[in-house]
């Protein structure tokens, strides 16, 4: 049984950076070219690739998983977990949190999640 993934919010993100974390984001390549968090070195891989790409990922460095709004990374945080990585966490609220405390992007700013917006079902 997996260990429950530990979860970290932005602020701690950025310190975990700043001491050499490596952030993944699992958000597709779209995503990441509209709004990009503004971090040194950070990786992207879309989480419909983790399982085709996870071995490029270091198992003896921090890793901080991150995409739009927590849900998407914390599977790749327990996807990772599952295959032996012990020092994996989830950004929870992801990307919109790190907007909201004012953090660095590249790109737009917005406030909603872009899903929610073109959802056949609503938001």
């Amino acid at each position: 049984m997996l260990e429950e993934a530990k979860q970290v919010c932005p602020t701690t993100t950025r310190r975990l950076v700043g001491e050499g974390a490596l952030l993944v984001d699992v958000r597709e390549r779209a995503e990441v070219a509209r709004t990009a968090f503004d971090v040194p070195n950070i990786v992207n891989i879309p989480l419909a690739e983790l399982e085709q790409r996870w071995s490029e990922l270091p198992k003896d460095r921090e890793i901080v998983l991150v995409c739009e709004t927590g849900e998407r990374s914390l599977k790749a945080t327990y996807y990772l977990q599952f295959h032996g990585f012990t020092r994996v966490s989830n950004m929870q609220n992801g990307l919109l949190k790190w907007m909201r405390k004012g953090f660095p992007v590249i790109g737009e700013r917005y406030e909603t999640p872009v899903a929610s917006a073109s959802s056949c079902c609503g938001g």
